[in-house]
Order: C-alpha cells, then sequence, then structure tokens
C-alpha cells in the first residue's frame, strides 16, 4: 500500500491482519523501525540465520511505516542488505504486505542502494496486489472541523 500519511493504509493493515488472525493464520505486525531494530541486534549477537527464519515463518508479516525509519537506517548501514534478506527469505513462500509514503519511484534513493532497491522491489511486488491510496488526510480533515455553534461565554 502506497499513499501519503493519513489516508488509512495502517488502519486497513491492521483490519485485515485481525481477520487473518481471526480466520486461523499466524500474523506478525511491526513497524519498520521495529523489525529493522530486530535484524539489527541480530548482527550484533550473530543470531541474524535464527531472526530471519523467526520472520519468515508467519503466514503474513504487515510492515508498517516503511519510510519512516530514517534514523534506524543511519545508524545501520546494512540496513537495505536486512530488508532484502527478509524479503527474499519470504518470497514465494508467506504473504507479505508493506504500507509506505514513498512511491516505487523513489525507493532506489530512500534505501541508497539502486540494484539492491531492484531486487527487494521485484520481490515485494511479485504476485502482489498493489493499492496506491489517494486523497488527504483524514486527521488533517478531522483537525479543520469545527466543534458545533459557539456558544456565547456566559458571564
Amino acid at each position: 500500500m502506497v499513499g501519503q500519511s493519513g489516508v488509512g493504509k495502517s488502519f486497513l493493515l491492521q483490519a485485515l491482519s485481525r481477520r487473518f488472525c481471526e480466520l486461523g493464520y499466524r500474523v506478525r505486525y511491526t513497524t519498520s523501525a521495529e523489525l529493522l531494530e530486530d535484524l539489527r541486534k541480530s548482527l550484533a549477537d550473530q543470531s541474524l540465520p535464527r531472526r530471519v527464519r523467526y520472520w519468515s515463518r508467519f503466514d503474513l508479516v504487515v510492515i508498517d511505516e516503511f519510510g519512516f525509519d530514517r534514523i534506524e537506517r543511519g545508524e545501520c548501514p546494512q540496513a537495505a542488505n536486512l530488508f532484502y534478506k527478509l524479503i527474499d527469505a519470504r518470497s514465494g513462500k508467506h504473504s507479505t504486505a508493506l504500507a509506505t509514503n514513498i512511491d516505487f519511484e523513489a525507493w532506489s534513493d530512500y534505501l541508497g542502494d539502486p540494484p539492491l532497491a531492484m531486487a527487494f522491489l521485484d520481490r515485494v511486488v511479485d504476485g502482489a496486489i498493489l493499492l496506491k491510496i489517494r486523497g488527504k488526510s483524514y486527521r488533517a480533515h478531522r483537525a479543520k472541523k469545527p466543534l458545533g455553534p459557539s456558544k456565547p461565554a456566559s458571564t
């Protein structure tokens, strides 16, 4: 799912995740920053293969806020490779949902490695349903609504 902030990507993915759980599927929801932190720690203690297997066993992994992890990526030069390892391990075996506000054309800049970004994107979109949500942020729209008729102040 691609779309600007506030168009409902997270809400939709969380609702789908709950429904999949109700149907008996194993689902894991995370943000991109949380996932990257988990994989980064596994590099430090040399448990990366075990963590990739952990993330690979779910029927559905939802990665939310892909693109909001700039600080974490700055602290981890291997970020693009770590994301790729996980997506590659899941590719063709289990479903992965990704919510982002970064259009596909900008992924190579975002990941900082154009060939790796192409391989990553190729695996993400293989057999995927791509949803590009356009619209205004519901939060911004909600914030602009008047609270109701104003009442005169009582003295």
